[in-house]
């Protein structure tokens, strides 16, 4: 699971190194998050965006990923995602 945030916006997606190919998305942008994220803060968005990844991840049967943050610090909206996908049940 690869995690990019910006100043306005945090993405996450679930990747297949072996094949190189992208097999999950999310982000504050998606159509799910977007239309509930009135008046939610930052960090509240990423755990939405993270519990949304989770979900999906679990869907299709992917139940364990390896959490690769980039540069950014574990804390914060980062940390906030994470939380989101161990609470939909996905483990790292």
């Amino acid at each position: 699971m690869s995690v990019f945030k910006s100043n306005k916006h945090i993405f996450a997606q679930i990747i297949d190194d072996r094949r190189g190919m992208t097999l999950l998305a999310a982000s504050d942008l998606t159509p799910e998050v977007k239309r509930d994220k009135k008046g939610l803060k930052k960090v509240e968005i990423a755990k939405v965006v993270g519990e949304l990844l989770g979900q999906k991840a679990i869907q299709k049967k992917i139940f364990e990923v390896v959490f690769d943050k980039g540069c950014s610090k574990y804390h914060g909206r980062v940390k906030a995602l994470a939380e989101g996908a161990r609470a939909a049940g996905l483990k790292f």
